[in-house]
């Protein structure tokens, strides 16, 4: 009897976004295609989508240039190239209307990706069955992926299901997606095996993190069901947050009796070289040695290794304002382990209250936002479910569809206190279609359209970062904060340029000054900037003023300050208008937003009056307890 062949897909663009904040550059791309090629192993390689394009715009890159010619040596090799897809939301956190969504397939189709993975946070099918349509329009092979995760009611029999409803509707493979690797390894064979028996025909490919450590025998659980594709990692970002290696996997399979593909070791060791050197560059300074490691406590909370990249970077920012926090209360200082195993255990509270979404972006991302500022909340002495983001709460509303489980008490309360409305029709209905709206910007700004629309659905897609793109504003802030990173260990700044655009001078944007024994943060600017006249300090304690006219002492009147810290921004959209000085607001009214952990919290007054000073500058970071504004 013939040996039953299994294939392997390397996913390279979740290898490091499973480990950091962001993926390598074009040109390093490039260099790194041949050898995966030459490896001979992979029937398929996962190069772009999800958070891919986003990152590429925020280090100051056109992540279509790095799609095309990334994704081309493996279009000529006969390699499929695949992308993860978000359904609703497209390649972005928040949903994306429907035109925008037709012309994502159209355009990454032209550049070369052959797969589109198309997943669905809350697994509904209303959010994925346009994008099988268009992806399949667009001539891509549309795979449905069932996000996988361990409760009361993502049962065995639920995913077999779920599988079903998704090929009716178009779906012409199916993914495993154990985001987090908690599948229990038995029930990861049952599910396949039972969509299987259903639809022998439909290819089944396993994608799991190997974060608490149940992946590697879930790959083999996979392979015995029949699953025909086994996503790995490889060296040095295999295991950990990321995925099982492709040697260990290759072995354990070909010892239970797989036919697995030979492996070029030379191109191996080759492609482990060149990842290590792009660490080595700037992509290390953004990896916490903690995703590096494999554990166990993540069983419970159920966590994605896709997300714990930016967990940990949300956590020492956090964690620097808790601690702020303690200090001037007079309370001992935290570590940050003490802070991950409070948010691990609010989380596993958190998560039942707010309907058992699949921890799987962006829904990952909102419980752990929620249980973050619920378990800062609680060690400050103050309760829960005191901030809720505007796209939490649409989640919790349905306007992202139904959920698996039953809102919690707290929560249902907190929405009927708070005059919320819930939704129970289709999603993409709340998004009118866009692309008219953003094609006339561009044709204002007298920029093209790019090849096969490209730069247009770049735009629509992520409107703010594009913006920032074409500013330069993009590539100037991280250099930036590249070079503070590395400064931190001794690297010259000269060291942070990169290609495509000089490193400008060091300067100098902010330094401590003390006067009359009050030591106080200065924002220094450069030329004729219009903050430059202006000046800006901020005291020890993180208050702001502008020209001591703005201090975070009040003046005479009441204040409305930060309930967190981020980037304040006074309006998120074109079509709204920024409160000003002279307005009159009343309690409950938004005031503006404040940019924290990928989503914005809408910053509603807690107290009525007319507006006499606007103290935080929009686009600027904000600390908690910062006064926003002013009322007289």
């Amino acid at each position: 009897m013939a040996k039953r062949a299994i294939k392997f897909c390397l996913v390279y663009r979740d290898m490091w976004q499973s480990a950091g904040k962001y993926v390598p550059r074009r040109d390093q791309l490039i260099r790194v295609a041949q050898p995966i090629i030459d490896m001979g192993c992979f029937a398929r390689v996962e190069t772009n989508g999800g958070g891919f394009e986003q990152v590429n715009l925020l280090f100051g890159e056109n992540p279509n240039k790095s799609v095309r010619d990334w994704t081309q040596p493996f279009n000529d090799a006969g390699i499929q190239t695949q992308m993860l897809e978000r359904g609703l939301n497209g390649i972005r956190m928040s949903p994306v209307p429907a035109d925008v969504r037709q012309l994502l397939f159209k355009v990454k189709k032209k550049q070369g990706t052959d797969i589109s993975r198309t997943f669905d946070g809350l697994n509904n099918p209303q959010n994925v069955e346009l994008s099988f349509k268009y992806a399949k329009e667009a001539g891509m092979i549309a795979q449905g992926a069932l996000s996988l995760t361990f409760s009361p009611v993502h049962t065995v029999e639920y995913y077999i299901n779920l599988a079903s409803k998704y090929i009716e509707i178009g779906a012409e493979e199916i993914c495993i997606k154990d985001m987090a690797g908690i599948g229990r390894p038995v029930s990861v064979g049952k599910i396949i095996k039972g969509i299987k028996a259903n639809h022998p025909n439909v290819l089944v490919q396993y994608h799991g993190h190997s974060t608490p450590g149940f992946s590697i025998v879930s790959s083999l659980e996979a392979a015995r069901a029949g699953a025909d594709i086994i996503d790995v990692g490889m060296e040095p970002l295999s295991w950990g947050t990321g995925h099982a290696d492709l040697l260990a996997v290759r072995e354990m399979l070909r010892d239970a009796g797989f036919e697995v593909p030979e492996i070029n070791m030379k191109a191996y060791m080759q492609v482990r070289a060149l990842t290590k050197e792009f660490m080595d560059d700037f992509l290390g300074y953004y990896i916490s040695p903690n995703n590096r490691k494999m554990n166990s406590l993540l069983i419970g909370p159920g966590l994605p290794g896709g997300m714990m990249g930016s967990l940990m970077a949300d956590l020492e920012k956090n964690l620097a304002s808790v601690n702020k926090w303690m200090v001037k209360k007079g309370k001992p200082e935290i570590t940050k382990d003490d802070l991950l195993i409070k948010l691990f255990e609010e989380v596993e509270y958190a998560w039942p209250q707010m309907g058992y979404p699949p921890l799987v972006t962006p829904f990952s991302q909102y419980v752990k936002n929620v249980s973050l500022m619920n378990a800062m909340n609680l060690l400050k002495g103050k309760s829960r479910w005191e901030l809720i983001d505007e796209n939490t709460w649409g989640m919790l509303l349905g306007k992202s569809g139904k959920l698996p489980g039953q809102l919690g008490d707290d929560i249902q309360e907190l929405a009927n206190r708070q005059n919320k409305e819930f939704f129970y029709d289709n999603p993409q209905d709340l998004f009118p279609d866009e692309l008219e709206f953003f094609a006339q910007k561009m044709d204002e700004k007298g920029w093209a359209y790019g090849q096969d629309d490209e730069e247009l659905f770049e735009y629509a897609m992520h409107p703010s970062q594009y913006e920032d793109l074409k500013s330069g504003k993009a590539k100037e802030r991280f250099l930036k904060d590249l070079q503070e990173r590395r400064a931190k260990v001794g690297i010259a700044p000269t060291a942070v340029a990169m290609p495509g655009g000089a490193m400008p001078m060091a300067q100098p944007k902010e330094m401590n000054v003390e006067v009359n024994g009050e030591v106080y943060k200065v924002k220094v600017s450069y030329g004729d900037s219009p903050t430059a006249a202006k000046g800006t300090a901020a005291s020890s304690n993180g208050a702001t003023a502008s020209n001591g006219a703005a201090s975070n002492a009040p003046k005479g009147g009441a204040t409305i300050i930060a309930p967190l810290e981020g980037k304040f921004l006074l309006t998120k959209d074109s079509n709204e208008s920024p409160v000003k000085v002279g307005d009159t607001i009343k309690e409950g009214d938004v005031i503006g937003y404040i940019e924290s952990m990928k989503v914005y919290n809408a910053i509603t007054a807690d107290k009525g009056g007319t507006v006499v000073e606007i103290s935080a500058q929009s686009g600027e970071d904000i600390e908690e307890e910062d006064v926003i504004l002013t009322l007289g």
